[in-house]
């Protein structure tokens, strides 16, 4: 198996932590909520291994990157220059191959669309691209959920110092419960669906005992060390610039992303599914026409790459050895 090396680069004025491996085009792989470059490590070995020069980093914010305070320094614009700055770092004359799960989607999704010129395929794992909308999602969800008095985490997450305050008093309850609820393993009503807007994330959430095998007891706990040094501000951070993120998306209203592009996602994701339960799909293959193709995985859940590691590990082989 072989193993990454990991070294410092400098992002968007702060230091990102990369783990590579390999020698051959760039791939980087960008992660979600709440993880690390940690959640690709199925992959990089593999993707390296195939003759690829196979790199994830840590998002600002997390484990050994930079930790910026202020909330404005989370949003997309930082976000897509940190992907940029990263890849220059490592192999700055040749288009990059971009793959990203949950937070890391979006990331990717909008790195292609704003930087063609930079980016020569993109892959995406559990949030489809629609295109840029016509408002920013806080206003969606305050349309759904927060005027109904029903629960909504992002909704939850806006008041910096709430959510942190929770999650942080037991970094393993949070990622226990959390990371359970949403996975293909969980039970059909793991979600609670009837929580009013004054509710906090962990209530009504299950902890499982034991947890499923996808996350042994060493994974979780590098997680636990990781958030434990370095805070869930930061990735709570993310969250709370939907208006900055829309307003900087807002000039390439209409535009679609041409490279080359793979999705995959679960069944039971509810990140693929929506809010609202509208299909994604065709609304993606307009938004996305180089589209060559999308795979949903029966029974899988939210967390892709680790749930159904040999599984999605061979469709991104398959597509990268196709470009």
């Amino acid at each position: 198996m072989i193993e990454p090396e990991f070294k410092m680069v400098e992002g968007c004025g702060v230091p990102l932590r990369v783990a590579a491996a390999g020698t051959g085009p760039l791939v980087l792989m960008v992660h979600g909520f709440p993880e690390s470059w940690y959640s690709w490590r199925h992959q990089i070995g593999p993707i390296a291994a195939a003759g690829f020069t196979a790199c994830a980093i840590d998002v600002r914010g997390y484990g050994g990157s930079g930790k910026p305070h202020a909330i404005e320094a989370y949003d997309m614009a930082h976000m897509i220059a940190d992907v940029i700055a990263a890849a220059d770092a490592v192999q700055p004359d040749a288009p990059v191959i971009l793959i990203g799960h949950d937070w890391g989607a979006p990331i990717v999704w909008n790195t292609a669309l704003t930087r063609p010129d930079r980016i020569g395929a993109v892959a995406a794992l559990s949030v489809p691209y629609t295109g840029v909308p016509d408002r920013p999602f806080n206003e969606v969800f305050e349309t759904l959920f927060t005027r109904k008095n029903r629960f909504f985490y992002q909704a939850y997450f806006q008041e910096p110092g709430v959510a942190e305050a929770e999650l942080e008093a037991d970094p393993r309850r949070f990622l226990r419960c959390f990371l359970y609820a949403i996975s293909g393993d969980a039970k059909a009503d793991s979600w609670p669906r009837n929580k009013t807007a004054d509710a906090t994330l962990l209530e009504g959430l299950e902890d499982p005992q034991p947890f499923p095998a996808w996350l042994s007891e060493t994974d979780l706990d590098y997680y636990v060390h990781e958030f434990e040094r370095s805070s869930l501000r930061g990735p709570i951070n993310r969250y709370r610039n939907h208006e900055r993120d829309w307003r900087f998306l807002l000039p390439f209203k209409g535009r679609t992303i041409g490279q080359k592009a793979l999705f995959i996602a679960g069944d039971r994701d509810p990140a693929f599914n929506m809010i609202g339960g509208a299909d994604p799909v065709p609304a993606m293959r307009a938004a996305v026409p180089g589209l060559q193709s999308m795979h949903v995985l029966p029974g899988c859940g939210h967390w892709t790459q680790q749930e159904r590691p040999g599984e999605v590990t061979a469709l991104l082989l398959e597509w990268l050895r196709a470009l």
